[in-house]
């Protein structure tokens, strides 16, 4: 997560308590509008669990849970998986 802070902070000008405020805005929305399991994954993607564990893995660590969180949608949208 602290590359995604970083990142609002560098493309809006925010401080880090702002930007942080950001993050758990939309990690909100998003948990009120896709089911529970699809919620709980994007949220643990981005380090925002409930239990408050952060991801500490590095870029393809990244890539890889993302892969892994959004390969189910396929099989929910009629595809492969």
């Amino acid at each position: 997560m602290d590359e995604l802070l970083k990142t609002i902070q560098e493309k809006t000008g925010l401080p880090a308590d702002k930007a942080q405020d950001v993050i758990e805005t939309v990690l909100n929305f998003v948990g009120d509008k896709l089911p529970g399991p699809i919620a709980d994954q994007v949220k643990g993607f981005l380090g925002g669990n409930d239990d408050g564990a952060a991801d500490t893995g590095g870029n393809d660590d990244l890539m890889d849970k993302a892969k892994d969180a959004l390969g189910g949608l396929g099989g929910l949208l009629g595809g492969d998986k």
